[in-house]
């Protein structure tokens, strides 16, 4: 799948402002980005829904811009999962199979392989207010996936989950898409889903793309400043800090995991930076602690420390501490400034 300069305007704004992508098959593609960054307006000028002001959409080849969304061979799935509450669970799946007249046979041969892909076999006459909302998920999944679309589409699908459900689920989508093969573009503004089921993503930002690549990549090596903020916890060293930290100007960026947090006598091994500072807060998140260090030269840097051999107290009682912060100098990465982001427009993201 590839987008050539798509470019969309409501009225005075410009959701999405001349974006290139290329998508490859059978790849699970993530859209990440907060809202009013064009990712979602991006999904539906895919799917068919809206219309790009300018630009091309083509799906193996063909062009479809022009082609309403029926006439694609793509797939939705989205958030309110949209299953029709008077009918059962095989017949929500079977919609899409009925409504292109496939034979009774073939569509429960469907139905059943669909169903037992999303671990629901046993749920065939349930009614959607009979499951829970991983379930009913499953359904929406099992509907979009018994047509066999060439690309499926996913907008935000487990944002309506708790935690625990949602981390399960996200294993279990990326297990299912392994499984069929199918091209997966997914719009999630949580960087968690993101790095957890992408084999790439691009990040966007006021309806531009910042940067595509794998997760490893985004995340080692963020190209600006917008990026090594949005995904994951960063911290940027400009200006005075800059200086007396890193010996240059320029905006630089180490992440809270490199850096480790030691006694003011330490010494800085071969190729560290060492930085003397404070100790001025102490979050503590249960396997990890955060520190925010007032650093001596101005400035401040967040350290994260998993608790292997800390408890809470420990953790806690560091507060107020002088300390010494040392990191590899490899770490630490050169950035160039973001554009200013965009607000959030009435006509992009719809779900919180």
């Amino acid at each position: 799948m590839r987008l050539e300069g798509i470019r969309k305007e409501y009225a005075e704004v410009e959701a999405v402002a001349g974006i290139d992508l290329e998508i490859g098959a059978g790849e699970f593609f993530s859209m990440l980005g907060p809202s009013g960054s064009g990712k979602t307006t991006t999904l539906r000028m895919i799917a068919g829904f809206e219309r790009p002001t300018q630009g091309r959409i083509l799906l193996d080849g063909r062009d479809v811009t022009a082609l309403a969304p029926f006439d694609r061979d793509v797939n939705t799935v989205f958030q309110d999962y949209a299953l029709f509450p008077h009918m059962t669970v095989a017949e929500n799946v079977a919609y899409g199979l009925v409504v292109r007249r496939v034979a009774a046979d073939e569509r429960r041969r469907r139905v059943d392989e669909a169903l037992r892909m999303v671990r629901l076999s046993d749920h065939h006459r349930r009614r959607p207010s009979q499951l829970s909302g991983g379930q009913r998920q499953r359904v929406a999944l099992a509907r979009a996936l018994v047509n066999r679309p060439r690309v499926l589409l996913l907008d935000e699908p487990l944002g309506a989950l708790d935690l625990k459900l949602r981390e399960e689920m996200q294993i279990e989508l990326k297990a299912i898409q392994q499984q069929v093969g199918i091209t997966f573009v997914y719009v999630t503004h949580d960087q968690e889903e993101a790095l957890t089921m992408s084999d790439r993503l691009a990040v966007f930002n006021a309806g531009r793309i910042e940067q595509i690549g794998t997760p490893a990549d985004v995340y080692e090596h963020p190209t600006s400043t917008f990026v090594a903020s949005f995904v994951g916890t960063s911290n940027l060293l400009t200006g005075d800090a800059a200086r007396a930290v890193i010996g240059s100007d320029g905006i630089f960026t180490v992440r809270p995991e490199k850096i480790r947090i030691a006694d003011r006598a330490a010494d800085a091994a071969v190729g560290e930076i060492a930085v003397d500072g404070t100790i001025r807060e102490v979050v503590y998140i249960g396997p990890d602690t955060r520190y925010i260090v007032s650093l001596d030269s101005g400035g401040e840097l967040v350290v994260t420390r998993q608790n292997l051999e800390t408890s809470s107290m420990e953790a806690l009682a560091t507060q107020g501490r002088p300390v010494r912060l040392l990191w590899q100098r490899r770490h630490v990465l050169s950035l160039a400034r973001s554009e200013d982001a965009v607000g959030e427009t009435e006509e992009e993201e719809t779900t919180p």
